[in-house]
């Protein structure tokens, strides 16, 4: 059997964890090839791939990013796309695909089942959004260089008495902000599900001077947007999944701040790239390799059109159509938590 397998989306700490446990356990247990498909759905397009074997592997459980290359190719954004897919799936014998990605991934992944693709997903994306998984890969890694960047930040705003904000990716879900907001002791989340006041943020600020605090440090998740607003966006462009580029948020809410004092000096920080790139942490090498054992297993069990996902500690199959669409927003009671350390 040949199994060929792709990432998609934007690179995740643990994509290649996921691809070594996958090649290991076909090779070594199931006496499978495995094929590499680069660049993602694009790869499949335009028929470009590696060979994967078992030589391919060292170092990749700590490598960051992804050995097979990925995009954002959508295939459905043209007419020829999907035939073009199942047409070299065919022809270079590839008898089941494991897709590696986020919504976007997964939604293609989903389609191209329903037009007889047999098809496996693993979930991955920093922002931990994905419906039907309790964790996704290379998000607490995320979590943790967030929590780092607060750390840091602290000596800073003390030093100079001032209100620093950390801007962290959460297109949809405010997941790392909230978290790395909590671990790293922020004095305010800014998330997605709940969009903010800015008098009330100033509250918070005030509060803290009245306490002899004369620095505030403020986390917001780029999809965080003010009360009866819309998104904060770069351009006014979209990518080939009808998103926004999101970002801005961060300087908004300073230049907000500094229009309500009078002697608050404010600096932003955008973690960006910063938060995805380089190797995973060890909770992530673990999950990302359960994930992969996971795939690989139904695969050879003939279950196609779902995606694995962690519930508890187990690794269970869900259907693909269940999934799709749909974001696992943050749970407000550990907001309310959070809350609790406001100002």
């Amino acid at each position: 059997m040949k199994i060929g397998i792709l990432t998609g989306g934007g690179d995740a700490p643990g994509t290649n964890a996921v691809i070594r446990a996958i090649v290991r356990k076909a090779i070594q247990n199931y006496g499978y090839e495995t094929l590499g498909i680069k660049d993602g759905w694009l790869g499949l397009i335009q028929g470009e791939f590696t060979s994967l074997d078992i030589k391919t592997l060292p170092g990749l459980l700590s490598k960051g990013g992804t050995i097979l290359g990925t995009s954002r190719t959508n295939p459905f954004k043209s007419a020829d796309g999907p035939n073009r897919i199942l047409k070299n799936v065919s022809e270079h014998g590839i008898e089941a695909v494991i897709a590696i990605g986020g919504d976007d991934t997964l939604g293609v992944a989903y389609k191209l089942y329903e037009m007889g693709l047999p098809v496996v997903g693993v979930p991955k994306t920093i922002d931990n959004d994905l419906f039907g998984t309790d964790y996704t890969f290379g998000f607490q890694t995320a979590v943790s260089i967030a929590c780092e960047a607060l750390d840091r930040l602290r000596t800073t705003a003390e030093s100079h008495h001032r209100v620093l904000i950390l801007e962290v990716m959460g297109r949809n879900a405010g997941w790392i902000a909230l978290e790395a907001g909590i671990a790293g002791g922020a004095n305010a989340i800014l998330i997605p599900e709940k969009p903010f006041d800015i008098e009330e943020v100033c509250e918070f600020i005030r509060k803290r001077h009245k306490r002899g605090r004369n620095f505030s440090l403020i986390v917001a998740a780029e999809g965080a947007k003010p009360r009866g607003s819309g998104d904060i966006v770069y351009t006014s462009g979209i990518d080939e999944f009808g998103h926004a580029r999101l970002g801005g948020i961060g300087e908004y809410i300073g230049k907000e701040i500094e229009k309500r004092f009078e002697n608050i000096d404010t600096r932003t920080v955008v973690l960006g790239h910063l938060q995805r790139g380089g190797p995973p942490i060890a909770f992530d090498r673990v999950l990302a390799t359960r994930f992969g054992i996971a795939a690989i297993d139904l695969v050879h069990e003939g279950r196609f059109g779902v995606m694995v996902g962690l519930q508890g500690n187990a690794m269970v199959p869900v259907p693909l159509k269940d999934i799709i669409g749909k974001v696992k927003i943050v749970d407000l009671k550990l907001y309310d938590i959070a809350a609790t350390f406001f100002g």
